[in-house]
């Protein structure tokens, strides 16, 4: 049994646990936003949970109602209203969660450190820019000025101001922009067999006798892949099915190509001036999708001889974590307590990237947030990649 599904049989209602017999859903936007943002201010160390598809009646007895498979995703996406509305940023997820063979919901708040949480933007008239709400006991309260303000003075005492962040690619001092060399994608392994087959086709195409065709055909194929390679006389559909297939069947090759032979790695630095260390930093970076712009979501396999080896899985952990979502790139990490006083790396292995020369000449922002514990507000900024 893991982990969540523990939590879901063992706990009870509490300021860290919410249950809740019904997803959200489209009409329940407003009791999502309430629910997060009384969570992420209730007065407790660690995550919270709020479990979806749990009743509990009078006397603690619990019956579960399995969830929907499509609520996971929420209509609209239950993480983006989040982040759309509530600040500063919340760590959250939502999974599904078996317990007794029913299917039930969990969203894990991360252990909120930032407070107070409170709405960025307008939902509707009963939950505008400002409100917040907070957990006590097992309910949701709504926050007035004077607990606003105790959680203002006590942040404001015990943090250390944004200002004292530089954040950067390394070098003699901290630079904000970094050259980046582009290559010709033309010679991806799996570009350069498209080619070929496409030839190949247009030369079945021509329109001749079927035994011009033929040796058309032939005398194609052993141009494109040389007379010592057999030839195939195979359909045009035959080799189109074929073109379909060759980025799976070129993975391995054209990872090894985008980032290991030509690819950039990317280091950055964060320079703490402040008196004392950063708490439990981590940083966030996004950067927009382009399809001359490549970043590797894990270390390519090593090429030994004629075939791949795998990279060993703390090789691996070591890289960080990217994602791509809502049209953007999305790098992320921890970085524990930051000393201050000297720069530290961000990454334990740095980001690779590979570029297109369709971008030669042009320019590509890196937003930047850095969080911490006793951070008083996220260290924010802008780096630029020079194509």
């Amino acid at each position: 049994m893991n982990r969540l599904a523990r939590i879901v049989q063992s706990a009870t209602p509490s300021t860290a646990v919410q249950f809740r017999k019904r997803a959200y859903g489209k009409s329940g936007i407003r009791s999502l936003l309430r629910d997060v943002l009384a969570m992420a201010n209730a007065s407790i160390v660690g995550s919270r949970y709020i479990i979806i598809g749990v009743d509990i009646d009078s006397h603690g007895r619990k019956s579960l109602h399995s969830v929907k498979e499509d609520d996971f995703s929420g209509k609209p996406a239950y993480l983006s209203l989040a982040v759309d509305h509530i600040e500063p940023p919340i760590r959250i997820r939502y999974e599904p969660v078996t317990v007794d063979g029913k299917r039930v919901g969990v969203f894990e708040i991360g252990d909120c450190q930032d407070r107070p949480y409170m709405m960025r933007v307008d939902h509707s008239e009963t939950l505008r820019r400002g409100d917040a709400y907070i957990r006590v006991n097992d309910s949701a309260m709504k926050m007035g000025r004077r607990q606003l303000e105790s959680l203002f003075e006590n942040k404001f005492r015990d943090s250390v101001s944004p200002a004292s962040i530089e954040f950067g690619f390394p070098g003699e001092i901290i630079h904000k922009r970094l050259k980046v060399a582009t290559c010709n994608l033309a010679k991806l392994p799996s570009a350069v067999a498209k080619t070929k087959l496409q030839q190949l086709v247009e030369s079945k195409n021509k329109d001749n006798p079927s035994f011009v065709s033929s040796i058309v055909a032939r005398l194609t194929y052993a141009r494109l892949f040389g007379s010592d390679s057999p030839y195939e006389d195979r359909s045009i559909d035959d080799i189109m099915s074929e073109i379909q297939q060759l980025e799976q069947q070129y993975r391995d090759d054209d990872d090894y190509f985008l980032y290991e032979r030509y690819s950039t790695h990317v280091q950055l630095v964060i320079y703490h001036q402040g008196d004392e260390p950063l708490n439990d930093a981590s940083y966030a970076l996004v950067m927009p999708e382009h399809n001359d712009f490549h970043v590797a979501g894990h270390l390519p396999k090593l090429r030994s001889d004629n075939h791949f080896v795998e990279r060993t899985s703390q090789q691996q952990a070591e890289y960080p974590a990217v994602t791509l979502r809502e049209g953007a790139i999305h790098v992320s990490g921890k970085l524990g307590d930051v000393p201050p006083g000297e720069p530290a790396e961000i990454f334990s292995t740095p980001l690779r990237i590979c570029v297109g020369r369709s971008l030669k000449g042009r320019r590509l922002g890196i937003k930047y947030s850095l969080f911490a514990h006793n951070l008083r507000s996220p260290a924010k900024g802008t780096l630029k990649l020079q194509f």
